[in-house]
């Protein structure tokens, strides 16, 4: 591969909104939820018309997620028992979106890390679970704001846009068709997440990752050789959001439960683990890296479990904090954002020749692999 043509990550951004939810705070909310339903339909209930809904527990949460709090735009709303949903205000046209806002933000604070100026910049890909509109693209706004003088459009590819963005930047970098390319990610899961739902209504939280991909030849002396990308989808139906376009006139609107977040995650995680263990291993094969000689692993925070079991099959023993940090105890399960914060957060004690991976798995099936080298 030609040396200017080379792509490395120069700089990671996080944007974490003010606003916390406890699991107790919301265990509380969804308690009081289940109440006031229960007792609303307890002549169905009795009869056995209606199924009593069953409340929900710190305990339980914790076992069956590792999740103890979240980060959201609008806590009030979420918590009312009355709304369970974030109610945030629609903006004029000439108003900037909330996930360009929070998009930006993170964007601002990569390019600073890296000492990088908008203008050296070259594109912008949205890349997040759910879009707040389908045109114009949110990265188009992103690159607006931060005056970049390029191109931009949006990915979804749900968990693993992120690092489906990183490969795509990656690729405009290696063909010469761009030396710099912001990859940002704003989810803000809250949005999309059925909070009347027992068995998930903890998953999710909001944030906004950024991350700047660019020619080894202009990225400053701190930054990280991107050794090889990965990239893989299979269909199921077991992580599923039904609300689109197509969809939102119909008479039962967005209130239905299959347009918003559902899944079977038992069989996501009986699915899922083995096929993304298998994947970096077999990658790491391909690009001569042991894969019990990497230094940490980044992997997406959906559940403490599965990476649990993902980390144990590419190292061949139980992870450390060190060589699988989390942050879905703080921040939840932030979509394609997570692995990205748990790389913001957790990198800056590697050392120069440093061999890491950045993974995300999600609905689609899809999974996304990121070698990456400390440089030195």
């Amino acid at each position: 591969m030609d040396a200017t043509h080379r792509p490395v990550i120069s700089a990671t951004g996080l944007y974490t909104p003010p606003e916390t939810i406890t699991n107790a705070e919301l265990v509380d909310s969804f308690n009081e939820y289940v109440r006031r339903h229960n007792a609303e339909h307890a002549d169905a209930i009795a009869v056995g018309d209606r199924p009593a809904l069953e409340p929900s527990s710190v305990e339980f949460i914790e076992k069956a997620s590792g999740i103890k709090s979240r980060h959201v735009v609008d806590k009030a709303s979420v918590l009312d028992p009355g709304t369970m949903c974030p109610r945030i205000p629609e903006r004029a046209n000439d108003e900037l979106s909330i996930m360009a806002e929070v998009g930006v933000t993170a964007a601002r604070q990569a390019l600073e890390r890296a000492g990088r100026a908008p203008g050296q910049v070259d594109a912008v890909l949205c890349a997040a679970s759910n879009m707040q509109r389908a045109y114009p693209a949110m990265a188009i706004e992103i690159q607006h704001v931060l005056g970049i003088d390029g191109f931009g459009f949006d990915m979804n590819v749900a968990c693993s846009s992120a690092t489906f963005g990183i490969q795509t930047a990656a690729d405009y970098i290696r063909a010469g068709n761009a030396r710099s390319v912001l990859v940002v990610s704003p989810e803000i899961t809250s949005g999309h997440l059925n909070w009347r739902d027992r068995d998930s209504h903890f998953i999710f939280g909001d944030v906004a990752t950024a991350v700047l991909v660019e020619d080894a030849a202009m990225a400053p002396a701190d930054h990280w050789d991107i050794l090889g990308t990965k990239l893989k989808t299979v269909f199921s139906n077991n992580i599923r959001n039904n609300f689109g376009f197509l969809n939102r006139a119909a008479p039962e609107g967005a209130g239905q439960p299959d347009k918003l977040f559902v899944q079977e995650g038992r069989k996501v995680f009986k699915e899922v683990v083995p096929m993304v263990a298998a994947m970096i291993v077999e990658e790491a094969d391909r690009l001569g890296i042991d894969p019990r000689s990497l230094r940490r692993l980044w992997l997406h925070q959906a559940n403490a479990g599965m990476n649990r079991l993902i980390a144990q099959k590419v190292l061949g023993h139980e992870a450390s904090e060190d060589e699988s940090p989390t942050v879905l105890d703080t921040y939840a399960n932030t979509s394609s954002a997570g692995s990205i914060i748990a790389f913001h957060q957790h990198s800056g004690d590697l050392v120069a020749g440093d061999t890491g991976i950045i993974c995300s798995f999600g609905a689609g099936y899809s999974a996304g692999t990121v070698f990456v080298r400390k440089a030195g």
